[in-house]
């Protein structure tokens, strides 16, 4: 048997899948652009063409950017009216900020659990929704759209607003509609890690332009749109992005289309070969999914069939292989303590426990890889499989390789 590279042995991998982010001249061009404009700040042309290509895009009547993914979900819940004496149903497994901006704008946040495809369960929503429930938050996870027919048929018999955490999910369809363009929003990351990034940025979608424009007026200090610069109408903050990221932001559009039929290319080739390993699954894809976006690409580990081995451990041992892997959520987000200090609602959550014991993913450098590299991915994840039959050898190095992880950005901050 082949020794693990976490025990000394050769790893499968030495060099890098892939450079992420991709980028050439057009980047180039367009910040030399905003350098020679001098107009660098939120009012930079750039900005608004940004956000009508984005929203053209995505299908949606209007875009309205901001400083990040987190702050789009807070505008869009201020915007809807959603406030103190509110409950907003949220999902167990996501970024914290999906929940933490309940808690921002004074509302409760009731956390409802996830299906096997790790997105927000349709039936246990249904249940959960009370006198009190103001809006739904279903986040499409890992990039694989939830299944927003359900949530809007429970909004439209309760009077609920729609908020679609899109953060994972750029250019994702669901029956051939790009997601961000169903509910009231769609709030968007461009994070560091995200498949379209300036670093930091993100974009609220919308059809209603009442909405949209209170979603602006709140980003832009109350302005309203055409009014004066000292004329402010409702109580906002300063949450503009620049012309630097907007230029940034343009061209990596451009390259989405391209980027997203690479990403389901390999992950087809990884299905094809994780299907014929008996201790991995995937989880399963709803047929109206008309394109993933594969943000990540998830893997269930049936710990079962390879006793002793944590998922930790097994994801370390891939680690050393030289394969991008990430253990994900250590456990829901409801176990962290910031919700001890607020006020917040758990239902029972059976798959989101689980899914923090045995599930994990693989990264963007896998999914953007020449289809060549996937079999030292593949070869990797035999390697440690077959080694973790044998004996349990992985434990005593997991506290090492978190140690060599420390402080590294994550991915899934918005």
């Amino acid at each position: 048997m082949t020794k693990l590279a976490i025990h000394g042995g050769e790893p499968i991998r030495k060099r890098p899948f892939a450079a992420f982010p991709e980028f050439d001249d057009r980047e180039l061009a367009g910040l030399r652009e905003v350098l020679e404009s001098r107009v660098w700040g939120g009012y930079h042309p750039k900005v608004a063409e940004f956000e009508e290509n984005f929203a053209k895009f995505h299908k949606a009547g209007l875009g309205v950017s901001a400083a990040n993914g987190t702050v789009t979900l807070e505008t869009a819940l201020a915007a809807a009216g959603v406030g103190k004496g509110d409950e907003v149903i949220v999902p167990p497994i996501s970024f914290v900020a999906t929940a933490t901006s309940v808690l921002r704008v004074g509302a409760t946040p009731v956390f409802v659990d996830v299906n096997e495809s790790c997105n927000l369960d349709q039936a246990l929503t249904a249940a959960a929704v009370t006198g009190r429930t103001k809006a739904i938050i279903p986040v499409h996870f890992a990039g694989q759209p939830a299944d927003i027919d359900s949530f809007l048929e429970i909004a439209d018999k309760h009077g609920l607003v729609v908020i679609e955490d899109c953060a994972h999910a750029h250019g994702a369809t669901w029956r051939g509609r790009p997601v961000g363009s169903f509910g009231d929003f769609g709030s968007f990351s461009f994070q560091a890690s995200k498949n379209l990034t300036a670093g930091e940025g993100g974009l609220l979608t919308a059809n209603d332009p009442d909405l949209a424009e209170a979603a602006r007026s709140i980003c832009n200090q109350g302005r309203r749109t055409g009014g004066l610069w000292y004329e402010h109408f409702r109580l906002g903050t300063n949450y503009r992005i620049t012309g630097w990221q907007a230029a940034i932001l343009l061209a990596q559009l451009e390259r989405l289309p391209d980027q997203l039929e690479r990403r389901a290319r390999n992950a087809r080739i990884l299905d094809e070969a994780f299907r014929k390993l008996d201790a991995v699954s995937l989880p399963p894809i709803d047929e109206r999914v008309t394109r993933h976006s594969y943000y990540l690409y998830l893997v269930k580990l049936d710990l079962d069939k390879i006793p002793g081995v944590t998922k930790n451990a097994f994801v370390d041992a891939l680690i050393k292989e030289g394969i991008p892997a990430h253990a994900g959520y250590p456990h829901p987000l409801y176990k962290n303590p910031v919700f001890d200090e607020y006020d917040h609602i758990v239902g029972d959550c059976p798959n989101a426990e689980r899914m923090c014991t045995d599930t994990f993913w693989l990264s963007h450098e896998i999914m953007l890889a020449e289809p060549e590299d996937l079999a030292d991915v593949i070869s990797a994840f035999e390697k440690v499989i077959a080694s973790s039959r044998e004996m349990n050898p992985m434990k005593p190095a997991i506290l090492d390789i978190l140690e060599q992880t420390r402080g590294v950005p994550q991915a899934g901050n918005r």
